[in-house]
């Protein structure tokens, strides 16, 4: 009898693989997804994580801790491809409990990481708001907020994070709009631009409230 398995489960794939198929033919796009794969398994025993999968171009994988998946997902978007006139891959995850059977997964925790891969864009990582929170504290990582969307045959909204590199660093004190705490930018738990302007948030519940309703907290 198979126990259910918690952890970080992610889905990556090329986007535009289609697109690579039709426009350099099917030897040379199967050739690229052969390179994604094989990059990204030897990344694997490093965090120990677990390839389940490949279907199409997209592969499953199975990460225990978090925070190294978090951290393996933003490899793989923006390192595992990279280079001239390599494709851009879209990453997304979640974590939770599911149910093994024959070396698969299965459960809702699958269905929700599926969905959100499908939301990323080339070169984005998006999690899911349970899974940032834990993974709050990532060196020179930040979580953007992107609201609570509407995935397909998942019963509520889910709060969903883009995971983005800190590329500058800060020497001041900004202030969370919403709980009105003091943020150090690069350490801060989300940021959200909205009209140019970047807000900093001390946690993802404060960037979850601003994401919802910005004017109850952007003072004229």
């Amino acid at each position: 009898m198979a126990d259910d398995s918690a952890a970080t489960f992610l889905f990556a794939d090329i986007a535009g693989f289609t697109a690579i198929t039709e426009v350099h033919g099917d030897e040379e796009a199967l050739q690229l997804v052969d390179d994604f794969a094989s990059a990204v398994q030897a990344e694997l025993p490093r965090v120990g994580g677990e390839h389940v999968k490949t279907v199409g171009d997209a592969l499953m994988l199975r990460v225990p801790d978090p925070a190294d998946a978090v951290q393996l997902a933003l490899w793989v978007a923006r390192n595992a491809m990279g280079g001239h006139q390599a494709p851009s891959v879209r990453v997304g995850g979640h974590f939770g409990s599911a149910v093994e059977r024959g070396g698969d997964y299965f459960g809702t925790t699958i269905n929700v990481a599926a969905r959100v891969s499908a939301l990323a864009r080339g070169g984005e990582v998006l999690v899911t708001g349970k899974t940032a929170a834990l993974a709050p504290d990532l060196d020179g990582l930040l979580y953007e907020s992107r609201g609570r969307q509407v995935l397909r045959n998942i019963a509520e909204p889910v709060e969903i994070f883009a995971v983005v590199r800190v590329e500058e660093s800060a020497d001041h004190l900004v202030v969370d709009p919403v709980c009105q705490m003091a943020v150090d930018p690069e350490r801060a738990a989300g940021r959200l631009m909205l009209d140019e302007t970047a807000y900093h948030f001390c946690s993802l519940t404060c960037a979850a409230a601003f994401a919802q309703h910005p004017e109850r907290y952007i003072r004229s």
